[in-house]
């Protein structure tokens, strides 16, 4: 009898702790602010909240998402990527290039574009780490050299006639949900436990926190630093491939700006541009944010250049949140 009373006072006393756990997240301010937003633009427009609707802003989230994922790791070791944007525009003609005009086959050609995303990540961890240089000024040589690559190895013309894999990956659904956005979700669940269930993950976070410390425990800070960069370009590479698929062409001139966005992202999520804070599911949330907001915008046909404007000033209140956080995590220190 006693066990049996006691059974459902444990569930109902580890149901408490689970919730008072999730008051406490810091990604609740997040959360709550995805569904204020939601509400709001369902109640404004109804299409907003329909189906067709829904799964193109899952599609939107894929990329978006992806994007600020791999940033966000580079940004947990106190670092920077500003190249995404243009990493993702080489990825998508580089792939057609190599499944239109090379002649590999679909499965080949993705393969391939996304060890190019690996190579171009292992070249900034490299001019990092070894070389000393600011991840600033790295990731920006790429962003410029990037899109350069992308208008000349395509001389500023779409490449159309990609195979058929290429629209698939787009246009296929699960249950009704896009396969982009299933990817999205699965290499969040892969990014939560690597970074917060595994060895090298908090190591991840020790490089952000005070690289020389972790360097003094024995923690080779240079290889998770070359790690992160390589996340970050390879989920770039992935979003090119996607984009691709997407437009069923491969366009030079796409994701233009799309690294702001990813940062916007991070940083709404919880991750400190200071390094060694923040997780993946503020870092999804903070993506889905972004994706409503462009989303509503364009619903209730808000011109471009507002849009604009409204993504500046959601990066200013995520900036300036970052560094009232910060400054507050360094008055509880002290």
């Amino acid at each position: 009898m006693t066990a049996t009373r006691t059974e459902p006072a444990l569930a109902a006393k580890r149901a408490d702790g689970l919730a008072t756990s999730f008051l406490q997240t810091k990604e609740l301010g997040v959360v709550g602010a995805v569904v204020v937003v939601f509400a709001a633009f369902a109640l404004a427009n109804p299409n907003f909240a329909s189906g067709a609707n829904l799964q193109t802003m899952g599609v939107d989230l894929a990329q978006y998402g992806l994007l600020a994922l791999g940033v966000s790791f580079v940004i947990i070791t106190g670092g920077i990527d500003l190249s995404v944007g243009s990493v993702v525009a080489l990825s998508g003609v580089w792939s057609a290039w190599l499944n239109v005009h090379a002649g590999l086959p679909d499965v080949v050609a993705i393969v391939v574009t996304l060890l190019t995303g690996v190579a171009i990540g292992l070249v900034h961890g490299f001019a990092v780490t070894f070389l000393g240089l600011p991840p600033f000024v790295t990731t920006l040589v790429t962003l410029v050299a990037a899109r350069g690559a992308a208008l000349a190895l395509t001389q500023g013309f779409p490449i159309d006639g990609i195979g058929e894999t290429f629209g698939s990956i787009a246009q296929y659904r699960l249950a009704g949900v896009p396969i982009p956005a299933l990817l999205f979700v699965g290499a969040c669940v892969i990014a939560f436990f690597f970074l917060e269930r595994t060895h090298v993950g908090r190591q991840v976070y020790a490089v952000g926190g005070n690289s020389e410390a972790a360097r003094l425990a024995g923690i080779r800070t240079r290889r998770r630093i070359i790690l992160t960069y390589v996340v970050s370009s390879t989920c770039a590479a992935a979003v090119g491939v996607l984009v691709t698929a997407r437009l069923t062409v491969g366009q030079p001139g796409v994701a233009v700006g799309w690294e702001l966005n990813a940062i916007a992202a991070a940083v709404i999520g919880g991750i400190s541009l200071s390094g060694g804070v923040g997780r993946v599911l503020g870092v999804a949330f903070g993506a889905i944010l972004l994706v409503c907001i462009n989303s509503g915008l364009v619903i209730l046909h808000v011109s471009p250049y507002y849009q604009q404007i409204v993504l500046g000033a959601v990066l200013a209140v995520a900036i300036v949140t970052d560094r009232l956080r910060a400054r507050r995590s360094e008055r509880l220190q002290s």
